[in-house]
């Protein structure tokens, strides 16, 4: 693959990437959500009582991140913050029964952007991307780094 194509597959993979947050921001706000905080949400939805630490780690943020985005949830009464049984040091996250209610919002607003961004591609398409997206994460999750091309390096 030349050079040209390779940094237009890029551009363009960035480009999807970013148009996807923004249409789901833009449904999400109408619920009270700001970008990430979604994110949260879900994750508790499926494991409730996390530390910030885990969830930074399940969401790859770091946890300054994490404290201050699960501060705003617990300010809009979505969250609660309760210390732990065993080490009073350490805090766990939970969903309200308001934060609980909204998952299903959050759901249907992943649900649509996702069927936005899919709009006419058949379900092969959409598989073959699906496969080819989760060896690009696979491929940038590894710590070293691969070439995959037969193109000699170049120094500029």
């Amino acid at each position: 693959m030349s050079k040209t194509n390779k940094s237009l597959t890029m551009s363009r993979l960035q480009s999807a990437a970013r148009l996807t947050r923004t249409a789901l921001a833009a449904r999400l706000l109408a619920h009270g959500f700001y970008a990430g905080q979604d994110q949260i949400m879900l994750a508790l939805s499926s494991e409730d009582g996390q530390t910030p630490g885990q969830l930074a780690s399940r969401l790859g943020v770091r946890p300054p991140t994490i404290t201050k985005t699960i501060n705003r949830l617990q300010a809009q009464g979505f969250l609660d913050k309760r210390a732990s049984n065993h080490d009073a040091r350490q805090a766990h996250i939970f969903l309200t029964e308001v934060g609980r209610e909204t998952i299903k919002a959050i759901e249907k607003s992943v649900r649509k952007t996702e069927k936005q961004a899919l709009k006419g591609l058949d379900k092969k398409e959409q598989k073959a991307l699906a496969k080819l997206l989760a060896r690009i994460e696979a491929n940038l999750s590894n710590s070293e780094l691969v070439e995959i091309d037969d193109e000699p390096e170049t120094e500029e």
